[in-house]
């Protein structure tokens, strides 16, 4: 009985941060929008994040929340990357676009994309790694975005090497 109670709260839990969560658009044309996402990268000189998912997940929903709330992650994303969330759903599976990414879905979802300010696919990060008890760990979490930003990937940060 128990059990059964401790479930029905985490459900109905779910369903109420689930209400609230809209950020994947099924019906976008998703190869128009990544491009004009990657344009905006290359003017002001930033990387793309993708965060593929849908609707429909919870560790999307908790990691958009978790980044948005923390003000360090916030602010990183803001000054490195262009956001663009990638819809994968029942309704829109994108296949052209995940096969142009290497087919990240492979990892689960949410899964990260990391593109240069050309379009170019840097690095997929399978977003179990950068999990913590029922949420994120803000070190792991820091460091891929910032392992993966414009300055990292600088060469002239590695002249000296």
């Amino acid at each position: 009985m128990t059990l059964s109670l401790s479930l029905l709260v985490v459900f109905i839990c779910s369903a109420q941060d689930m209400k609230k969560f809209n950020l994947y658009k099924p019906e976008e044309n998703a190869a128009t929008e990544l491009d004009k996402v990657v344009q905006q990268a290359s003017k002001e000189g930033k990387n793309v994040f993708v965060q593929i998912g849908g609707n429909w997940c919870v560790w999307c929903a908790r990691y958009y929340e978790y980044v948005n709330k923390d003000p360090q992650l916030d602010s990183i994303m803001k000054a490195d990357y262009v956001v663009y969330h990638l819809n994968y759903s029942k309704e829109n599976l994108n296949k052209e676009i995940m096969a142009k990414l290497g087919y990240p879905q492979r990892f689960g979802f949410p899964v990260f994309v990391i593109l240069d300010d050309k379009g170019n696919r840097l690095h997929t990060q399978n977003s179990a790694y950068l999990e913590q008890d029922e949420g994120y760990d803000k070190q792991r979490v820091t460091d891929f975005l910032t392992t993966w930003n414009p300055k990292a990937l600088d060469p002239a940060q590695y002249k000296n090497f």
